[in-house]
């Protein structure tokens, strides 16, 4: 389907052909006119399927021409980084609208709060924001959401997983009880139906292939020692210079540091982001990788969602994700709107379980290869295999991922 076919007001139209939008992803096709006839609504879609545009697009075309004074859209995010996503969009989705958002996230100076106070005393149409920032200016006394029409929760998955259930009643119990709750998640386990069934009214349902990687992914782990990593990305990068854009998760600000320092060694253009940096030094480090003036980017899962860049040619996981919806959502920053791309994984003999999980969700084996001879061998993989009970069997010999020490049986 095309955009056009929804009637859209005319200024959503041109905004969106100009950000070169035309035909509908399967999630905006299906959320948009329910959204569109004022329906609650709860839908399951994963990272780089459009979903943003799917809510933003219908409470953005029933802004135009509203004359219901204060803030009629309040949509709540996980992380500054979505927040500062989501903005940029309403802010390029409504500019000839004249719809401008207030975003709201900590980290920041206090001249941040400040700008911040001021937006939402003034009853700024549109906010997007963290739950615990929000919830503090609440404290305040100064935000009002008497006039509110949508109330939008995207990555709720995600909420919930850092512990901001509690933050998010508080702000809904001061919401209207009339009004529109868009719930968006890139997956449904129990505790998101539970909360679900809290806050929504008769919901509407819909669920796009979760948890499935981009059909353009080239997916392939790499069987190594924790002693292999460093040296074999250092391997992967100089063998493939033609990739401009790449991105490397791992699982501690410690080992993002270490990283970086490493390959900064080897004369990459290479910076890393993680809780260590300022909300000022994380955009500067953005932006630059942004416009390519940073070819790697090593990151901690502060990165694993929310961030839109396109083109990202090479996704590396220098740890296996611990929960395997995880994995899906790293790999889920490259291959984007038909696009290509390349998605490996570090497995040392510790975290094949969490790999073996991986495929079992994403329904899919992932090729497993060994690292290059002047590396040293790799440990061989081990297939998962059922107990008497039905259970897989246990390692009791634990290497910690490092080789087996070499010496004579006892």
């Amino acid at each position: 389907m095309k955009f056009s076919d929804f009637r859209l007001n005319e200024q959503l139209l041109e905004a969106i052909s100009y950000l070169g939008f035309s035909e509908t992803t399967p999630i905006q096709e299906q959320a948009m006119p329910e959204v569109l006839q004022g329906n609650d609504l709860i839908a399951c879609a994963q990272t780089g399927t459009g979903k943003t545009a799917a809510y933003l697009l219908p409470v953005l075309n029933d802004m135009i021409g509203s004359e219901n004074p204060g803030t009629q859209v309040l949509i709540m995010v996980p992380t500054r980084e979505l927040a500062i996503q989501i903005g940029q969009q309403v802010m390029g989705m409504g500019y000839s609208a004249n719809i401008t958002p207030a975003v709201i996230y900590g980290g920041g100076d206090g001249s941040d709060w400040e700008q911040q106070k001021i937006a939402l005393k003034q009853g700024a149409p549109l906010i997007v924001a963290t739950p615990g920032k929000l919830l503090s200016h609440m404290k305040m006394g100064y935000v009002s959401f008497d006039h509110l029409k949508h109330f939008v929760l995207d990555e709720a998955d995600r909420m919930l997983d850092m512990g901001f259930q509690e933050d998010l009643l508080k702000i809904i119990a001061e919401l209207p009880t009339e009004r529109q709750t868009l719930m968006f998640s890139a997956t449904m386990p129990g505790n998101i139906r539970s909360f679900a069934n809290k806050i929504l009214r008769k919901p509407v349902e819909i669920n796009i292939e979760v948890a499935k990687p981009a059909e353009g992914v080239l997916q392939a782990a790499y069987l190594v020692y924790e002693n292999q990593k460093t040296a074999l990305i250092d391997h992967l990068l100089k063998d493939k210079p033609e990739y401009h854009s790449i991105l490397i998760f791992c699982s501690t600000r410690k080992k993002v540091a270490e990283l970086e320092r490493a390959l900064k060694r080897e004369q990459f253009l290479v910076e890393s982001m993680s809780s260590d940096l300022e909300q000022s030094q994380r955009n500067e480090v953005m932006n630059r990788f942004k416009a390519r003036n940073t070819r790697i980017l090593v990151a901690t899962d502060v990165l694993s969602r929310g961030i839109d860049i396109k083109d990202i040619n090479l996704i590396i996981n220098y740890d296996v994700p611990s929960d395997a919806e995880d994995y899906v959502h790293r790999v889920g920053r490259t291959a984007r709107a038909d696009t290509t791309g390349v998605a490996l994984t570090l497995v040392n003999p510790d975290d094949m379980h969490k790999l073996r999980r991986i495929e079992r969700l994403i329904d899919q084996q992932i090729s497993k290869l060994s690292p290059p001879p002047e590396l040293g061998q790799g440990p061989e993989w081990k297939p998962e295999g059922p107990t008497k009970k039905g259970r897989p069997k246990k390692n009791k010999k634990n290497t910690g991922g490092r080789p087996p020490k070499k010496g004579k049986k006892s």
